[in-house]
């Protein structure tokens, strides 16, 4: 077997094609080609090389991904079954740990340990693994959905972006809440991390393979496989997309939806009041101690942290005593003179026989 490090691949031919070290040796052969062609012959050579890249990239997904020819694994998902390949799977280190430590050609995915993840966007990432089209099947509704999976199954950056950023742009007044409940839901170790400054949503490719809930690679009844690989604990699947997150919603509610009420003439006060209100203590009060917290002078914030603990007694913090304290001397090294506190109300003991 030839070795390739003489620059001939283990299949025994020249390995002309790109690689992991091909960043660096690309520039040389770019640099051969163009001593050899003028300027118009050389782009024109390069558009023919991604032209047919491109229409290599359509086939695999196309034949392989869409209908499953030639296929070398099947994989479990539910009540859906995929002819796969394990070389474009592999690229998953999620699924090629699969593949090295299954005896068989039939893995299942225990789908039901990741609450998170979706059949659609497990299909959106399988697809991601082929080719990139497949990006343009995220939308807002699954963007969560699909960023879990491309989390879990790993080697999915792009895609991890991509779904992220979308959703960032998903956090309005109205889901806010609902925002909230999802990441108390996922374990961290710190009080809600710094406002970060929101970036411009990619521009999706609109050439790129339309969706086809239709594919040979259809749905399939399976009962007889029970080997589970464990499920990875919920701040793993989504990695540090879960704080980026975080601090995405934290951002929201303290600089950019005060922003938008101040730009639409509402009562900027009277909606936080109500907001802040309902959410769970570490953000309420990382809001409330933020610097960025727009609700005027100390006095200004001590009152409104006064009225939203006087709704919060009667819903939220009805177990618990918070109070709001003023202090002096903090402004000074940026930080709030208004303080937030809390600890459990004490429980009424009774006596055997009363």
């Amino acid at each position: 077997m030839a070795s390739a490090s003489n620059g001939t691949s283990t299949n025994g031919h020249t390995d002309a094609g790109p690689s992991r070290k091909a960043a660096s040796s690309s520039s040389g052969e770019r640099a051969s080609a163009s001593s050899l062609l003028d300027n118009g012959a050389f782009t024109a050579f390069q558009a023919t090389q991604q032209e047919h890249d491109a229409s290599i990239v359509a086939h695999i997904y196309q034949s392989g991904f869409q209908q499953g020819n030639y296929a070398d694994i099947q994989l479990i998902v539910l009540n859906r079954s995929y002819r796969l390949h394990c070389l474009i799977l592999s690229r998953s280190p999620y699924l090629d740990h699969l593949i090295r430590s299954t005896p068989t050609k039939q893995i299942y995915i225990p789908l039901e340990q990741f609450p998170h993840i979706t059949e659609e966007a497990f299909a959106i990432a399988l697809g991601y693994l082929y080719a990139s089209a497949s990006m343009n099947l995220v939308t807002p509704a699954n963007a969560r959905s699909v960023l879990a999976t491309a989390c879990l199954l790993g080697g999915m950056e792009e895609l991890c972006a991509h779904a992220y950023e979308l959703c960032k742009t998903t956090i309005t007044l109205e889901n806010a809440h609902n925002w909230v409940e999802f990441l108390s839901t996922i374990p961290f170790s710190s009080a809600p991390s710094s406002p970060r400054s929101a970036s411009p949503l990619p521009t999706p490719n609109e050439n790129g393979i339309p969706h086809n809930h239709h594919f040979q690679n259809g749905y399939t009844q399976w009962s007889g496989y029970t080997q589970h690989p464990p499920a990875p604990p919920p701040s793993a699947i989504f990695g540090p997309y879960a704080e980026r997150l975080r601090g995405d919603v934290f951002h929201f509610l303290v600089v950019a939806l005060p922003g938008q009420l101040a730009a639409a003439g509402s009562n900027v006060s009277e909606v936080l009041v109500n907001v802040y209100s309902q959410l769970p203590f570490e953000y309420f009060k990382a809001a409330i101690e933020s610097p960025e917290f727009p609700i005027g002078n100390d006095h200004q914030r001590f009152q409104f942290a006064k009225a939203a603990l006087a709704i919060r007694k009667q819903g939220i913090a009805r177990d618990a005593e918070e109070s709001v304290v003023l202090a002096f001397g903090g402004r000074d090294q940026g930080q709030s003179n208004v303080h937030i506190t809390r600890r459990m109300a004490k429980r009424r003991l009774f006596k055997v026989g009363q």
